[in-house]
């Protein structure tokens, strides 16, 4: 048995902070970003964006847009909540060397966020480079 391992992928988790509430409230605006992003990675859809409309679910959560986009490599998320002019997205990947500070410029640029925290984690650091026998 081979025991080197691999990373398997990366993934970023983005929260937005004081975006433009029209944006943020724009299901074209996120089916948008959801829908370009693949492509901006090299990455390839294997469905179309899929978006809904979220009612608050109290003080915490005052509702909005939530859409998903598998793709090829995993998936991209976002979250929006159009009355804390916040939103959050996780892009999930098995590739590596993801580029981030395009992720984030194209997230601030579709909605307008006047702040942007990241969070970067290497998933699946002991991923075995072959098949394991039973």
């Amino acid at each position: 048995m081979n025991d080197k391992v691999t990373n398997f992928g990366e993934h970023l988790m983005l929260d937005g902070y004081l975006g433009n509430k029209d944006l943020l409230n724009n299901k074209d605006a996120v089916f948008s970003w959801l829908n370009t992003l693949p492509e901006k990675l090299g990455m390839h859809k294997i469905t179309e964006p899929q978006i809904i409309f979220s009612e608050g679910n109290g003080e915490k959560d005052p509702g909005g847009w939530s859409g998903i986009v598998m793709i090829a490599e995993s998936h991209i998320s976002v979250h929006t909540f159009t009355e804390r002019r916040f939103a959050s997205a996780d892009v999930y990947t098995c590739k590596n060397g993801m580029d981030t500070d395009l992720i984030i410029n194209y997230f601030k640029e579709t909605f307008g966020f006047q702040d942007v925290e990241k969070n970067f984690v290497k998933r699946g650091t002991r991923y075995p480079s072959e098949n394991l026998p039973d």
